[in-house]
């Protein structure tokens, strides 16, 4: 294995050190052990270059039983919807919109259910190779892990008079006279922007303080969309994707029209060419 990934998941373990995740414990009789696997991803950019190696140790979430190392699961998730229309209000009032991500962000939230997992792949202790970790704190890939984690922050921004939305509920805002920060949450990214920059900096100074963050600057890139903030309007645009289903398809060789199409664009059916593979299409 390459060392970047041996670097990466070792970096992953530190954040459970770091956030009092579990404890090593002899293994409890009549109790289900719940297995851990390590995902490795690559992190991409806006162009779609590689930026970090990520390691994550997950849960094998399959093997809970509802009731006993889980109650309920249900975790808020923000619609694109509300991604566009908060675009379209900053661009309105003319503000930036940042972006950060909280690191490890499932490892912050306690569980009240007694949850034990095994010990992670490659970093088994020698000493005591039949131990297993009980959990303080959700893990990824608990089934109540995404809930807890919303609970977690939606009660942390409300002690700090932060105001949740009556329809969207990972929507939060904060008035200061006339000025205005709004709060977007997608899990563990965080987009905000207000009409006044003491406000974001007051917001993100609490989040420091509370979690550790990466702060990734101005928003640029978020939920497939490429997003630009100009002094003149702010333009979103899907061409990483797009290029992605061009080489999916084998397209790349492809001649590009215009959008919306040309007026005097005539289509016709080919005779000569196979019918397209509708099922890969639908996959």
């Amino acid at each position: 294995m390459d060392n970047s990934w041996i670097v990466a998941m070792q970096e992953e373990l530190d954040q459970f050190i770091a956030n009092d995740v579990w404890e090593l414990v002899p293994q409890p009789r009549n109790m289900t052990i719940i297995g851990t696997k390590w995902v490795f991803r690559n992190k991409l950019d806006e162009n779609g270059i590689v930026s970090q190696n990520k390691a994550r140790l997950v849960a094998q979430g399959y093997n809970q039983q509802e009731g006993i190392n889980y109650d309920k699961t249900y975790a808020l998730v923000a619609r694109l919807e509300s991604i566009r229309i908060l675009l379209a209000y900053a661009c309105a009032l003319n503000f930036k919109l940042f972006q950060m991500e909280v690191k490890s962000a499932f490892l912050n939230d306690f569980i009240n259910e007694e949850v034990y997992v095994a010990q992670p792949p490659g970093f088994i202790d020698f000493e005591k190779p039949d131990h297993v970790y009980k959990l303080k704190k959700a893990l990824y890939d608990l089934k109540q892990a995404p809930k807890a984690w919303y609970n977690r922050l939606k009660a942390f921004l409300i002690r700090h008079k932060y105001k949740m939305g009556m329809v969207d509920n990972t929507l939060f805002t904060k008035k200061k006279s006339s000025n205005l920060v709004i709060i977007q949450i997608y899990v563990d990214d965080i987009v905000f922007g207000s009409t006044c920059q003491d406000m974001c900096d007051e917001f993100a100074k609490i989040m420091y303080d509370e979690f550790e963050m990466s702060m990734m600057g101005e928003l640029n890139f978020f939920l497939g969309l490429q997003i630009k903030q100009m002094e003149y309007g702010i333009f979103f645009n899907q061409s990483k994707y797009i290029k992605e289903m061009l080489k999916r398809f084998g397209l790349e060789e492809s001649k590009p029209m215009k959008t919306p199409m040309s007026f005097d664009t005539r289509l016709s059916k080919d005779e000569e060419c196979e019918s397209v593979d509708r099922p890969s299409i639908e996959a």
